[in-house]
């Protein structure tokens, strides 16, 4: 037995190289990250992160550094679910999704990894394993470029390897949508996987509208196109819109992926490991969405969701995100002829520079 005996919590404010943008964010000139490092009484350590688009990090930061630090002190770290269970209710009341599970999110991908390094093995292969060579695309956050700047944006991911493409929609008039996701069909040819993504910005009627607009485009799907609480929308866009669905990265538990894969809401699922309860709930929906025979594929921390879908039998594509730690971790994501590879490190790989990171402005 390995006894947790502290957990440490991070808080840092990465800077954007360009200003990102997207239809319900903003413009996006830094994100987030809140780090946990778990050491158990044997001194071994592992490290897990959430992030945001750069509000309401300190308040993950607080949950993870005075509630949850206290509630797992001395327990087992090898019993994953039973301190899963244990947080999760000891935060229920006052928490139930937000912070508290951002912040619990960090600790569960901390203490897979901490398992996974004990054992000696990569975290995919200590998932099961299926294929360590992962369909991969870039996923854009680009809503304001024009159309030369975004070609130029997607040569670039290109020549770095990426054979497929997510761009943003959502723009107030239609025709600027279609008239950019036409410049980029006609530029990446037919048959190349091409992903847009509207960022819950439509009602479920507006969504349905822009969907048929899009169909000539030949989509591999659409993404939030509308609010993550309306699954009788989801459903409808779904049946009527005649694009398949991805979405997910927004929902906050597993039942929420129950409810919108039982109404048909989804063609897609995809979880965020670092905001739907880390990777034990992950493999759950991984899992759910094998039993409905649908493919799973994820939103962020492409770092660590590479492991993921690695150990996924049903796993489609890896978002590579614009919020990118490459500067700040010591192997970032390697892409080969469109995949990505999950490294044989023990654990999940991620080592980050601490000194790096401490010398970001506050």
């Amino acid at each position: 037995m390995a006894k947790i005996a502290a957990v440490e919590a991070g808080h840092y404010r990465i800077p954007l190289d360009v200003a990102l943008s997207d239809s319900t964010h903003g413009v996006m000139t830094a994100f987030e990250i809140v780090t946990a490092r778990v050491r158990d009484a044997d001194g071994a350590e592992g490290v897990g992160y959430t992030y945001t688009t750069g509000r309401n990090g300190a308040a993950i930061h607080a949950t993870l550094a005075g509630e949850i630090a206290e509630i797992v002190k001395g327990e087992d770290a090898d019993l994953i679910e039973a301190i899963w269970t244990k947080v999760w209710w000891a935060l229920h009341y006052g928490g139930r999704g937000g912070a508290a599970v951002l912040a619990q999110s960090a600790l569960d991908i901390a203490l897979h990894d901490l398992k996974a390094r004990r054992a000696g093995l990569p975290l995919w292969k200590m998932l099961g394993g299926n294929d360590r060579m992962v369909p991969c695309y870039a996923g854009g956050i680009d809503l304001d470029l024009d159309v030369p700047a975004l070609l130029k944006q997607t040569d670039g991911n290109l020549a770095k390897g990426f054979r497929a493409i997510k761009m943003k929609v959502g723009r107030d008039r239609a025709s600027e949508d279609v008239a950019k996701v036409a410049a980029m069909r006609k530029h990446l040819g037919d048959g190349f996987p091409l992903i847009v993504d509207a960022n819950m910005k439509w009602t479920a009627h507006e969504a349905i509208q822009r969907a048929r607009m899009l169909r000539p485009y030949e989509l591999v799907w659409l993404e939030e196109p509308t609010i993550p609480d309306d699954i009788a929308g989801h459903a409808r866009i779904a049946r009527e819109g005649g694009i398949p669905i991805a979405t997910g990265e927004n929902f906050r538990t597993l039942w929420e992926f129950k409810q919108m894969i039982a109404a048909g809401g989804v063609s897609y699922p995809e979880p965020d490991v670092t905001n739907c309860g880390g990777v034990t709930v992950f493999m759950k929906v991984a899992h759910l969405a094998e039993a409905h025979n649908l493919p799973v594929t994820s939103h962020g921390a492409h770092d660590i969701t590479v492991h993921l879908l690695a150990a996924c039998p049903n796993r489609s594509y890896l978002e590579a995100h614009g919020f990118g730690l490459d500067r700040y971790i010591s192997r970032p994501l390697a892409i080969v002829e469109g995949r990505a590879v999950a490294g044989d490190t023990p654990g999940h790989g991620v080592e980050f520079d601490w000194a790096g990171l401490a010398r970001l402005p506050r």
